[in-house]
């Protein structure tokens, strides 16, 4: 005959040290989970902190907060009657900004207001253009020269890798003239004037 153990009373499992849930317990776990929180978005927000190398989490808020602005006033202009003259004039004036600004890629229709996404304003960071650009091997690489004084746009340097830089800027998004890298790309390409060799 098999000896049966006796029945411990403090209802503890075999596998581990937890007591059993009561029921109302279990009932509140039911509803809540543990791995994600409602109005949270950390793992995203920091997936895209890290792609394009965002140094502060209130730049990735600012842009959440346009995008959020955008969404609502796209929302405000569906809600006009569609041949209004007045709807038309502000769907493209508003589309015709956001394309300007290279969010979207065309001028078609309110529904791509709709689909701005803070990435799409990440993407329009210096940095990140430089990237596009092979003026940097990284977007990391790209913050770094930035924030040395190494990189203008037009006659201004900057030093703030947050700069977004718009469609028609992006041509002239060049190396500062007493950077030693546009001497070494110029020297590269034999395209060194007399003038720098001084």
């Amino acid at each position: 005959k098999q000896e049966v153990a006796p029945r411990s009373n403090n209802k503890r499992t075999s596998n581990n040290n937890m007591r059993e849930l009561k029921h109302h317990e279990k009932k509140l776990l039911r509803k809540v989970s543990l791995y994600s929180w409602k109005g949270e978005d950390n793992l995203h927000v920091a997936k895209v902190m890290r792609r394009y190398h965002i140094q502060n989490r209130d730049d990735f808020v600012a842009y959440q907060r346009i995008c959020g602005q955008v969404t609502k006033l796209s929302a405000k202009l569906k809600t006009l009657p569609s041949d209004d003259a007045f709807r038309i004039a502000m769907t493209d004036q508003l589309l015709t900004k956001l394309f300007d600004i290279g969010i979207v890629t065309t001028k078609k229709s309110l529904q791509r207001a709709d689909e701005v996404t803070a990435s799409a304003l990440c993407r329009r960071r210096i940095a990140v253009i430089m990237c596009r650009l092979k003026m940097a091997e990284t977007v990391r690489g790209g913050v770094e020269l930035v924030e040395q004084g190494q990189v203008r746009v037009g006659p201004n340097v900057v030093t703030d890798p947050a700069f977004l830089v718009t469609k028609s800027m992006e041509d002239y998004v060049t190396w500062v003239d007493s950077s030693k890298i546009r001497r070494a790309v110029h020297k590269y390409n034999d395209k060194l004037d007399d003038f720098d060799l001084l």
